[in-house]
């Protein structure tokens, strides 16, 4: 006859033990989603508006020398607040798709220069003049004029 002997497994204080420290590590794990998801819809944001204010950079760059920009009709010297949906599409009012606002002013610059300072908030509806935006991305460009 065989001899049993002690059997070779866990006890259940060890058990116990070893489920409470992966769940101290899960929660852990699971605590740390939400940032995450917070930072990267603030990098999303941040791309496309950094994305937005290109485009309309580059809008005004194949204006030339004429005084108004061809695909978002911005006349140089003149400030001008633009609205984009989510798809990058410009809007002049704000409306319920509106997710980016655009401020473009011109600071006084040298003859033969213009310069733009490009500032874009989100949401739209959030006024920078009265209320603090969820984001905001900046770009400052110079334009030859002559």
């Amino acid at each position: 006859m065989k001899r049993l002997s002690a059997a070779a497994a866990f006890s259940l204080v060890e058990i116990t033990l070893a489920l409470g420290i992966a769940a101290f590590c899960l929660l852990t794990v699971f605590a740390l989603v939400p940032i995450a998801v917070l930072a990267n819809r603030n990098a999303t944001s941040q791309t496309a508006a950094t994305n937005i204010m290109a485009s309309v950079i580059a809008d005004m760059r194949a204006a030339g020398t004429a005084s108004t920009s061809q695909q978002y009709g911005i006349t140089f010297g003149t400030s001008e607040t633009l609205y984009f949906d989510g798809v990058g599409q410009a809007m002049t009012l704000l409306g319920p798709n509106s997710r980016y606002r655009v401020s473009i002013t011109f600071p006084l610059s040298p003859s033969g220069l213009s310069y733009a300072d490009i500032n874009t908030t989100w949401p739209a509806a959030a006024d920078p003049a009265t209320t603090t935006p969820s984001g905001s991305a900046e770009m400052f460009a110079a334009f030859k004029t002559n």
